[in-house]
């Protein structure tokens, strides 16, 4: 028989809401107001990456010298007009909502496992409901954000159970990298760019249908 996972470990921004979109605008207003243009390719070097990385990256790409006194007022205004794009619903993901679902229904634990900050992060909770996760993990809080292991270890360390019995859910490379360096299995739900196949990596085009006979069999490729 095949085992069931122990929990399954969310990303947010770009698997369960089509946030990344508010984040793109943020970032592109913030190149503007340096006089720089924030193309595709730079864009795509940061998706899924912790607030500090995203914003070197940026400054590498517009090629913007990332002085401490410029981080601080990026920072500053990423976190100011990410909660405002963020105020009131967020747009769900295909099939997200009914794989959350799933997973209460089927009594199995489930963490909120993101990059974003602690603050911008309840924004998603306020469209995701809290009721669906037993736990959240936050870039904040923790030493190092994705692609560092540190967010999945600390919600398995808060659910209880060994990451390498959890199927983590992500959509970029970063975020996969993350999950596997924790010793999860990775579900890819790849949104905004493709996510490279790899060991202990199953993919699907969307959550539409999930089952948890995916879930399962996803955690049978764990390498």
């Amino acid at each position: 028989m095949t085992a069931r996972p122990a929990a399954v470990l969310w990303d947010m921004d770009g698997t369960l809401l089509d946030s990344e979109k508010l984040w793109d605008i943020a970032m592109r207003e913030l190149a503007w107001r340096h006089d720089r243009e924030l193309t595709a390719e730079i864009r795509h070097t940061f998706i899924g990456a912790a607030g500090p990385d995203s914003l070197r990256l940026l400054f590498a790409g517009i090629g913007v010298e990332p002085t401490p006194e410029a981080m601080h007022a990026a920072a500053e205004f990423i976190e100011h007009r990410v909660s405002e794009l963020m105020t009131g619903p967020i747009p769900w993901r295909p099939g997200a909502k009914d794989a959350l679902g799933l997973v209460q229904e089927a009594g199995l634990k489930s963490a909120l496992v993101t990059n974003t900050k602690r603050s911008l992060a309840e924004f998603g909770l306020d469209t995701l409901g809290r009721d669906f996760f037993d736990v959240s993990v936050c870039g904040d809080e923790v030493a190092q954000g994705k692609p560092a292991p540190d967010v999945y270890l600390r919600a398995a360390e808060l659910l209880g159970v060994d990451p390498r019995a959890c199927v983590a859910v992500e959509d970029s490379p970063t975020g996969t990298r993350s999950a596997h360096a924790a010793g999860c299995a990775v579900l890819v739900i790849p949104c905004e760019i493709p996510v490279p196949a790899g060991p202990g990596r199953t993919f699907r085009d969307s959550l539409i249908g999930l089952t948890i006979a995916d879930l399962e069999h996803a955690l049978t490729q764990r390498d």
